[in-house]
């Protein structure tokens, strides 16, 4: 004999209903039957499992541990079986998605969750590869949706205004910008500033804030990453600029700080090819990424006008 899942089934069931009759009636099977199951699982492991002749059913120190076993290996024994009962029904789509240059953050992997509880056939991809400049892959059909703040012209992708964020620069507490309310561009003269490698025409803090000024950072440092942008500038290497739903996902020890008097505000946008708005699964993966992204984010607004 050896331990199995219809052991803890029963366990689970006599845990649930609290007696040996209606565990029975829970998983189709006569009481003697989930009698003798628990005794031949006691014999198994050699010890009890639960204190006989008590209401309701109270579980030994082994009962309780094989518990959280059966708490944790029931449920993905079910997921996997309704995962393969779809597999068995019929080919699954695929949805490829990318967060330009920021990578799937937390608010997209929320809605990433979310979306498989309700679409189960549908899998859905973030390719890390593609993130610093997705349009491009976007239009040749090796993505479905790309969420970006600086849509380019091109016919073969259409846009939707998502939600609206500020642009803030992060900086360490000891940093000379700490003490400001706000910075100017003046102030990122002789700094090194930390971004992605892509081009400045693909970067707001130079093509709105600091090219508009004529102010040249002394440094540029490249990184893919927001969380070594944010950590770099932590230990005073540089500064960053990212947006606020970005920044207020990550842990690091930074002050940010808005772009001029009155903030620099970006929008988010949804883009995809118009092929792919026609297809339900899609619609419905951009609808619950809205949703979660103003459920979950503190930093965020509504934007004005419609598609594009």
């Amino acid at each position: 004999m050896r331990l199995d899942i219809q052991h803890l089934r029963t366990l689970a069931a006599l845990r649930d209903t609290e007696s040996l009759r209606h565990a029975a009636e829970r998983i189709a099977v006569t009481p003697s039957a989930v009698s003798h199951q628990l005794n031949d699982l006691e014999d198994l492991l050699g010890c009890r499992l639960f204190y006989r002749k008590t209401h309701p059913v109270r579980f030994t120190p082994a009962g309780t541990r094989l518990l959280a076993l059966a708490d944790d290996v029931i449920p993905d024994v079910r997921r996997a079986l309704a995962d393969l009962e779809g597999l068995s029904k019929g080919p699954v789509d695929r949805l490829f998605v990318a967060v330009e240059q920021h990578g799937p953050t937390e608010w997209l992997l929320a809605a990433i969750d979310e979306y498989h509880r309700s679409w189960s056939t549908v899998g859905v991809d973030v390719p890390m590869g593609l993130s610093l400049d997705p349009l491009p892959a976007l239009a040749r059909g090796d993505l479905d949706v790309v969420f970006t703040t600086d849509p380019i012209e091109d016919p073969a992708l259409t846009y939707e205004p998502l939600f609206t964020t500020e642009l803030k620069v992060a900086v360490a507490p000891s940093h000379r910008c700490a003490a400001l309310d706000w910075v100017s561009p003046a102030d990122f003269a002789g700094e090194t500033v930390i971004s992605y490698p892509v081009r400045r025409s693909r970067l707001q803090v130079f093509t709105r804030f600091l090219q508009p000024a004529n102010i040249e950072p002394a440094h540029v440092l490249a990184t893919e990453l927001p969380t070594i942008m944010v950590r770099l500038a932590a230990q005073r290497r540089g500064v960053c600029c990212l947006p606020s739903c970005v920044l207020e996902e990550l842990p690091e020890d930074v002050l940010l700080k808005p772009l001029g008097n009155g903030g620099l505000r970006c929008c988010v946008h949804v883009a995809t090819r118009p092929d792919c708005r026609r297809t339900t699964h899609i619609n419905a993966f951009i609808k619950m990424a809205k949703e979660t992204a103003f459920r979950t984010l503190t930093s965020i607004g509504v934007p004005t006008g419609g598609s594009t």
